[in-house]
């Protein structure tokens, strides 16, 4: 990837808003079925046209205007019927019978068709995906359930866009009823639903169905859709109720599983242990106007703080960051390290500290040379 490609990637340029997928054909086949009625007025109104064009002294005009109100029993006594011969009476009474018929067919027609749904689901729909469309970053929760509905209340405090995807047949009205801002009605693992869903421009997916399967399907399509567009990998969240089902879906590729019974055990655990370090999560966490943020940070291989102490990153100095633990390669977990820590490739710094600070040093981490103004502190 060129630098001009990287950048307009950071500044999402060449990014339209237009949706993956257009609804215009499957709008297209329902308006067909307005033909017949249609071309039914038409030809009546021709032939009423040419009637009386060629059974009245009527210029062109004058007998369009007779057929049209007429044919739509809108009006009568505007022109010359007073003077209407045998042939003329007997043309406007077939003329006023046949047009009361077909615009009653007409109009029962479309009714009919109305009332099935598909034309306005399908209105509805489109409407929606445009919407989506302008979504970046996003993440994608499919399957709606108890997690989904707690899971967006936290995501709109957040203020992280989302769609949610269900294929249950009162899902609509579910998504409405739970203020879901953007919802798509279909099978979530399935490539129509991901189009509808953006999932091009997508941070990543959740997936919190109840069956395994459905969440390896989800994890393996999501896996694949990402792999055709040649885009980065999907970030995947997805829930399983015991240990095995947890190693199968990290095995598939899922990035974090989350059970919910060991998460409330141990959720349990840590308030019965230690209250007021719940507390203190639940500070940090599920509150965004603390003016603390609390963030883990990669150590790429190409950062200049490799093989160097901790001290050398000046974190406090440069942006009042705290480091408060460690964690290496291999999984080990070094809390509240001292200065003299050498930092190795790819370990995972926690950092405490305030949002604009943490992003600058994030800043500072990513550089592949010293930054020239840590030389002046």
């Amino acid at each position: 990837m060129s630098l001009l490609d990287k950048l307009k990637n950071v500044l999402n340029w060449g990014n339209s808003s237009r949706p993956d997928i257009d609804l215009s054909s499957q709008l297209y086949d329902q308006f067909k079925a307005f033909r017949l009625p249609l071309v039914l007025i038409q030809v009546f109104i021709l032939i009423g046209t040419l009637g009386y064009f060629i059974l009245e002294d009527y210029t062109i005009v004058q007998a369009f205007f007779q057929s049209s109100y007429t044919f739509t029993n809108t009006g009568f006594g505007a022109l010359n019927e007073k003077n209407f011969g045998a042939v003329a009476i007997f043309f406007t009474a077939f003329l006023t019978i046949s047009g009361a018929a077909i615009i009653t067919f007409s109009m029962a027609f479309i009714v009919s068709i109305v009332n099935t749904g598909t034309l306005t689901r399908l209105l509805k729909e489109k409407k929606m995906i445009h919407n989506i469309a302008r979504l970046r970053n996003h993440y994608v929760i499919c399957y709606h359930n108890e997690y989904t509905i707690e899971l967006s209340k936290q995501f709109r405090e957040a203020q992280i866009p989302f769609v949610v995807i269900d294929s249950a047949p009162n899902f609509e009205e579910e998504a409405i009823a739970h203020k879901y801002p953007y919802y798509i009605v279909g099978d979530p693992h399935t490539n129509i639903s991901m189009l509808k869903a953006k999932l091009s421009s997508a941070r990543g997916v959740v997936t919190f169905s109840k069956s395994l399967s459905d969440n390896i399907a989800l994890i393996v399509s999501a896996k694949l859709f990402a792999q055709e567009l040649n885009r980065k990998p999907l970030y995947i969240i997805s829930s399983a109720d015991s240990e095995e089902e947890v190693q199968k879906l990290r095995k598939l590729g899922s990035d974090t599983v989350i059970s919910a019974p060991k998460l409330m055990a141990q959720r349990i655990s840590a308030m019965a242990v230690r209250p007021d370090m719940q507390n203190l999560l639940e500070r940090f966490a599920y509150k965004n106007n603390t003016g603390l943020d609390l963030e883990e940070v990669l150590v790429p291989k190409y950062s200049w703080l490799v093989l160097r102490k901790l001290k050398e990153g000046h974190f406090r100095e440069i942006a009042k960051v705290f480091i408060v633990g460690i964690t290496q390669k291999d999984g080990k977990y070094f809390a509240m390290p001292d200065d003299d820590v050498v930092i190795s490739s790819e370990c995972k710094l926690l950092l405490i500290g305030t949002t604009n600070g943490i992003r600058e040093i994030r800043r500072i981490i990513m550089k592949q040379k010293k930054p020239q103004e840590i030389d002046y502190i």
